[in-house]
């Protein structure tokens, strides 16, 4: 692992061409940060999946907080700040750009059919750092269940993930506290 290679400027460069051409917003950012990451032999492989549970529990833009979480990995306070001033400042200035255009198209069948079709790319964009985290992360058959059971949770039963979360952290906390009892 280097590091000491990853330099403010080449930090802020990685997260902002990252910003700059992902449409999807974190999910969707994740594997392009990992591929850097990884690509750069900034960081071990597994790393980033605590990077992005970090960035989950975080609040905020899990987009902005990934590349806090990352950026401080690197460098520290300085790279964390390069890190999200180069995720957010280029989404900033198109978003600036496109809302300044916007107005004078939005009601363009052209414009809302080019809409319609990057929707699904971003839902594929999303998709495949979440079966890749499920891969990484799931290790055993009752992590596979839990996995199920919360996505069950969450998409049909509409259960606020706030919930899950907390009877997950008390389901682990009681499981190992009976372990340490066997013990």
């Amino acid at each position: 692992m280097k590091n000491g290679d990853a330099t403010l400027l080449s930090i802020f460069g990685v997260f902002a061409k990252i910003g700059a051409f992902t449409i999807g917003g974190g999910y969707a950012m994740f594997p392009l940060i990992e591929a850097e990451m990884y690509r750069r032999k900034w960081i071990d492989e597994d790393e980033m999946p605590d990077i992005m549970v970090l960035a989950q529990s975080a609040p905020g833009i899990l987009a902005v907080n990934l590349a806090i979480f990352s950026g401080y990995k690197l460098r520290g306070i300085k790279g964390a700040v390069a890190a999200s001033l180069g995720a957010v400042l280029p989404s900033f200035i198109i978003i600036l750009a496109i809302a300044a255009a916007f107005t004078n198209f939005k009601d363009n069948p052209t414009v809302m059919k080019i809409f319609r079709g990057i929707r699904p790319v971003a839902v594929g964009l999303i998709f495949v750092p979440a079966v890749n985290m499920a891969r990484k992360g799931c290790r055993s058959w009752w992590a596979w269940l839990v996995l199920a059971a919360s996505l069950v949770a969450v998409a049909v039963l509409k259960v606020s993930p706030l919930y899950i979360i907390i009877v997950t952290i008390v389901t682990a906390i009681a499981v190992n506290m009976a372990r340490e009892r066997k013990r």
